[in-house]
Protein backbone atom coordinates (compact mmCIF):
# COMPACT_ATOMS: atom_id res chain seq x y z
CA UNK A 1 0.00 0.00 0.00
CA UNK A 2 1.14 3.57 -0.56
CA UNK A 3 2.11 5.97 2.19
CA UNK A 4 -0.42 5.78 4.99
CA UNK A 5 -0.46 8.17 7.90
CA UNK A 6 -2.13 6.97 11.07
CA UNK A 7 -3.19 9.75 13.40
CA UNK A 8 -3.87 9.38 17.12
CA UNK A 9 -7.56 9.66 17.95
CA UNK A 10 -8.74 13.24 17.93
CA UNK A 11 -6.23 14.37 15.28
CA UNK A 12 -6.69 14.28 11.55
CA UNK A 13 -4.84 15.26 8.43
CA UNK A 14 -6.10 18.13 6.31
CA UNK A 15 -9.30 17.03 4.59
CA UNK A 16 -10.68 17.42 1.09
CA UNK A 17 -11.07 20.98 -0.12
CA UNK A 18 -13.37 21.78 -3.03
CA UNK A 19 -11.55 22.89 -6.16
CA UNK A 20 -8.17 21.47 -5.16
CA UNK A 21 -8.08 18.98 -8.03
CA UNK A 22 -7.60 15.82 -5.95
CA UNK A 23 -9.53 12.57 -6.23
CA UNK A 24 -11.00 11.54 -2.88
CA UNK A 25 -11.75 7.95 -1.82
CA UNK A 26 -13.83 7.14 1.24
CA UNK A 27 -12.50 4.11 3.09
CA UNK A 28 -14.45 2.13 5.67
CA UNK A 29 -13.55 -0.73 7.96
CA UNK A 30 -15.99 -2.61 10.16
CA UNK A 31 -14.53 -5.87 11.44
CA UNK A 32 -15.92 -8.90 9.56
CA UNK A 33 -18.51 -6.71 7.79
CA UNK A 34 -16.98 -4.01 5.54
CA UNK A 35 -13.49 -3.43 4.23
CA UNK A 36 -12.95 -0.65 1.70
CA UNK A 37 -9.21 -0.11 1.34
CA UNK A 38 -6.41 1.04 -0.91
CA UNK A 39 -4.11 -1.79 -2.05
CA UNK A 40 -1.52 0.49 -3.66
CA UNK A 41 -1.16 4.12 -4.58
CA UNK A 42 0.60 7.24 -3.41
CA UNK A 43 -1.74 8.99 -0.99
CA UNK A 44 -1.41 12.77 -1.18
CA UNK A 45 -3.66 13.54 1.78
CA UNK A 46 -5.62 11.68 4.41
CA UNK A 47 -8.46 12.76 6.67
CA UNK A 48 -9.59 10.57 9.55
CA UNK A 49 -13.35 10.90 10.04
CA UNK A 50 -13.67 8.42 12.91
CA UNK A 51 -12.13 5.09 13.90
CA UNK A 52 -13.95 3.30 11.06
CA UNK A 53 -13.85 5.85 8.25
CA UNK A 54 -11.26 8.00 6.54
CA UNK A 55 -10.84 9.82 3.26
CA UNK A 56 -7.65 9.49 1.23
CA UNK A 57 -6.83 11.72 -1.71
CA UNK A 58 -4.74 11.27 -4.86
CA UNK A 59 -3.17 13.75 -7.26
CA UNK A 60 -4.25 13.82 -10.93
CA UNK A 61 -2.49 11.09 -12.89
CA UNK A 62 -1.82 8.89 -9.84
CA UNK A 63 -2.87 5.26 -10.18
CA UNK A 64 -4.35 3.41 -7.20
CA UNK A 65 -6.22 0.24 -6.39
CA UNK A 66 -9.52 0.43 -4.51
CA UNK A 67 -10.63 -2.88 -2.97
CA UNK A 68 -14.18 -3.29 -1.66
CA UNK A 69 -15.42 -6.24 0.35
CA UNK A 70 -18.59 -6.56 2.41
CA UNK A 71 -20.40 -9.43 4.12
CA UNK A 72 -23.56 -10.11 6.06
CA UNK A 73 -24.59 -13.00 8.32
CA UNK A 74 -24.80 -15.31 5.29
CA UNK A 75 -21.40 -14.55 3.72
CA UNK A 76 -19.76 -12.23 1.23
CA UNK A 77 -22.12 -9.87 -0.58
CA UNK A 78 -19.55 -7.86 -2.55
CA UNK A 79 -15.99 -8.47 -3.57
CA UNK A 80 -14.58 -5.96 -6.03
CA UNK A 81 -11.30 -4.38 -7.07
CA UNK A 82 -10.80 -1.32 -9.28
CA UNK A 83 -7.52 0.07 -10.58
CA UNK A 84 -8.13 3.75 -11.20
CA UNK A 85 -6.18 6.72 -12.54
CA UNK A 86 -7.04 9.93 -10.69
CA UNK A 87 -8.22 12.63 -13.09
CA UNK A 88 -7.58 16.37 -13.30
CA UNK A 89 -10.39 18.85 -12.80
CA UNK A 90 -12.59 19.02 -15.89
CA UNK A 91 -11.14 15.80 -17.37
CA UNK A 92 -13.61 13.19 -18.59
CA UNK A 93 -14.03 10.37 -16.08
CA UNK A 94 -16.21 7.48 -14.98
CA UNK A 95 -18.09 7.51 -11.72
CA UNK A 96 -17.30 4.96 -9.06
CA UNK A 97 -18.96 4.54 -5.66
CA UNK A 98 -16.99 6.18 -2.82
CA UNK A 99 -14.62 7.91 -5.31
CA UNK A 100 -15.13 11.63 -5.92
CA UNK A 101 -15.30 12.97 -8.52
CA UNK A 102 -14.50 9.59 -10.15
CA UNK A 103 -11.58 8.46 -12.26
CA UNK A 104 -10.36 6.70 -15.35
CA UNK A 105 -11.10 3.07 -14.55
CA UNK A 106 -8.27 0.95 -15.96
CA UNK A 107 -9.38 -2.40 -14.53
CA UNK A 108 -12.37 -3.69 -12.65
CA UNK A 109 -13.08 -7.17 -11.33
CA UNK A 110 -15.96 -8.56 -9.30
CA UNK A 111 -16.39 -11.85 -7.44
CA UNK A 112 -13.66 -13.28 -5.27
CA UNK A 113 -11.87 -15.53 -7.82
CA UNK A 114 -11.31 -12.58 -10.19
CA UNK A 115 -10.44 -10.18 -7.37
CA UNK A 116 -7.93 -12.70 -6.04
CA UNK A 117 -6.39 -13.03 -9.50
CA UNK A 118 -5.92 -9.24 -9.73
CA UNK A 119 -4.35 -9.18 -6.25
CA UNK A 120 -1.99 -11.99 -7.30
CA UNK A 121 -1.07 -9.99 -10.42
CA UNK A 122 -0.24 -7.01 -8.21
CA UNK A 123 1.84 -9.25 -5.93
CA UNK A 124 3.77 -10.56 -8.96
CA UNK A 125 4.60 -7.02 -10.08
CA UNK A 126 5.77 -6.11 -6.59
CA UNK A 127 7.99 -9.22 -6.54
CA UNK A 128 9.81 -7.73 -9.55
CA UNK A 129 10.59 -4.68 -7.42
CA UNK A 130 8.19 -2.47 -9.39
CA UNK A 131 5.69 -0.17 -7.70
CA UNK A 132 2.30 -1.18 -9.19
CA UNK A 133 1.29 2.50 -9.18
CA UNK A 134 4.07 3.13 -11.73
CA UNK A 135 3.02 0.34 -14.11
CA UNK A 136 1.83 1.29 -17.59
CA UNK A 137 -1.92 2.06 -17.58
CA UNK A 138 -2.09 0.02 -20.80
CA UNK A 139 -0.99 -3.06 -18.87
CA UNK A 140 -3.88 -2.69 -16.40
CA UNK A 141 -6.29 -2.34 -19.35
CA UNK A 142 -4.74 -5.47 -20.89
CA UNK A 143 -5.25 -7.42 -17.65
CA UNK A 144 -8.87 -6.25 -17.50
CA UNK A 145 -9.58 -7.17 -21.12
CA UNK A 146 -8.00 -10.61 -20.91
CA UNK A 147 -9.81 -11.46 -17.68
CA UNK A 148 -13.10 -10.27 -19.18
CA UNK A 149 -12.83 -12.88 -21.96
CA UNK A 150 -11.56 -15.61 -19.63
CA UNK A 151 -7.94 -15.61 -20.78
CA UNK A 152 -4.78 -15.28 -18.74
CA UNK A 153 -3.10 -11.89 -19.03
CA UNK A 154 0.55 -11.60 -20.03
CA UNK A 155 2.94 -11.03 -17.17
CA UNK A 156 4.40 -7.57 -16.71
CA UNK A 157 8.18 -7.75 -17.05
CA UNK A 158 11.13 -5.52 -16.27
CA UNK A 159 11.65 -5.06 -20.04
CA UNK A 160 8.03 -3.90 -20.52
CA UNK A 161 8.43 -1.53 -17.59
CA UNK A 162 11.68 -0.07 -18.94
CA UNK A 163 10.05 0.45 -22.34
CA UNK A 164 7.09 2.23 -20.68
CA UNK A 165 9.42 4.50 -18.70
CA UNK A 166 11.39 5.37 -21.84
CA UNK A 167 8.17 6.21 -23.71
CA UNK A 168 7.18 8.49 -20.82
CA UNK A 169 10.45 10.42 -21.13
CA UNK A 170 9.98 11.21 -24.83
CA UNK A 171 6.22 11.91 -24.90
CA UNK A 172 5.22 15.58 -24.80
Amino acid sequence: MGTVVDFPSGRSAPGPVAGEGLTHVQLTWVEKKIEYRIRFGSIAREKVIDRRRRIVSFRPGDIFTFVRWAANDFGTIISRVDIVRAVAEGEAHQTLPFVRPGGAILLTAQDWPRVERVLQTIDGIEQLGIDPAKVSPDHWRHVHNRMTVGQAPRNYTLDLHRAYLLRQRIQP
